[in-house]
């Protein structure tokens, strides 16, 4: 365990001693994609067949543990077998870095495509939330039959298109502050950011405790990642290919809703914004956020 980790972890409050008593029944699982590790987390049966599996991709600044109240709600709803999974991205908890320094979206789908297919999954629906979207837009472009759903919640559209000296120094500025504060710094400083006013005093720990375990490295990656991205020119691929929608919290100052309603716009989809919610809307709004995704499921 490093620094980091040890001093988030000695110092859980009730709240997220709850949520880890409760996070221990979907125990960390790990496939081997090619010489790469993925660890992923995992709710309900694979021979649960009533519906496609449902995978579920996390932001810059959390991992698959962020997802566990979908899990319950998703993955043990009674009368609704359904195999939901969440990954650790590559350089994130126990999974294997990227090899490129600098990596851009497609060097991430094809890790996914490879642990999808090491876990046997040809089809299924793919919900991505604010970096994660990013990755799941690629690897929906670039494997169109693969994803019978996509759901983008809180999309970050990436700084592919602007500038290069505007992605320099969105790219530079936060590595600077990774830099100066690592995880549990950053933790503590940001985690504010992802939450509306709303949010319980559970919802901002739990926020905190999944971002104060971000691995330094790979989270350096994914700042890079998110410079190189362009969500917007993936997204005009998958137009019109599958189902598409986009989703975002009414108080969300990271990806605003007018920003998410223009990617909504590129991919011909619906847009629908969740009144109470911030960035990580799922964390703050679990039932609103679980039912989003139910429905969307149910219809795809």
């Amino acid at each position: 365990m490093n620094e980091a980790m040890h001093t988030a972890a000695s110092s859980a409050t009730p709240a997220t001693a709850t949520l880890e008593t409760r996070l221990a029944r979907f125990a960390l699982r790990d496939a081997q994609v090619g010489e790469a590790r993925v660890s992923y987390r995992e709710a309900g049966s694979e021979h649960a067949k009533a519906a496609l599996p449902l995978v579920l991709l996390h932001g810059i600044g959390s991992g698959a543990a962020s997802w566990v109240q979908q899990f319950e709600a998703l993955g043990e709803a009674a009368g609704k077998p359904r195999r939901v999974l969440a990954w650790d991205a590559p350089g994130y908890g126990a999974s294997t870095p990227v090899a490129n320094a600098s990596p851009v979206a497609d060097d991430y789908a094809r890790v996914l495509a490879g642990w999808l297919d090491t876990l046997g999954i040809e089809r299924c629906v793919l919900v991505g939330h604010s970096l994660g979207a990013i990755i799941a837009g690629a690897f929906a472009a670039a494997h169109p039959e693969r994803v019978a759903g996509l759901l983008l919640i809180s999309p970050a559209a990436g700084y592919g298109a602007a500038d290069a000296a505007v992605r320099e120094e969105k790219r530079d500025a936060r590595l600077a502050m990774l830099a100066e504060l690592g995880p549990q710094g950053l933790a503590e400083k940001r985690s504010a950011n992802m939450l509306s006013p709303h949010a319980s005093a559970d919802a901002r720990e739990w926020v905190r405790w999944n971002m104060a375990r971000v691995v330094p490295h790979g989270y350096a990656q994914a700042t890079h990642l998110l410079a190189n991205a362009d969500l917007a020119a993936d997204l005009a691929r998958c137009a019109g290919k599958l189902p598409i929608a986009v989703a975002v919290g009414a108080q969300d100052t990271i990806t605003p809703p007018p920003a998410c309603e223009r990617l909504a716009r590129i991919a011909q989809a619906p847009f629908q914004i969740v009144p109470h919610a911030g960035h990580a809307g799922y964390i703050e709004q679990p039932d609103a956020y679980s039912a989003l995704i139910d429905m969307f499921c149910a219809e795809h």
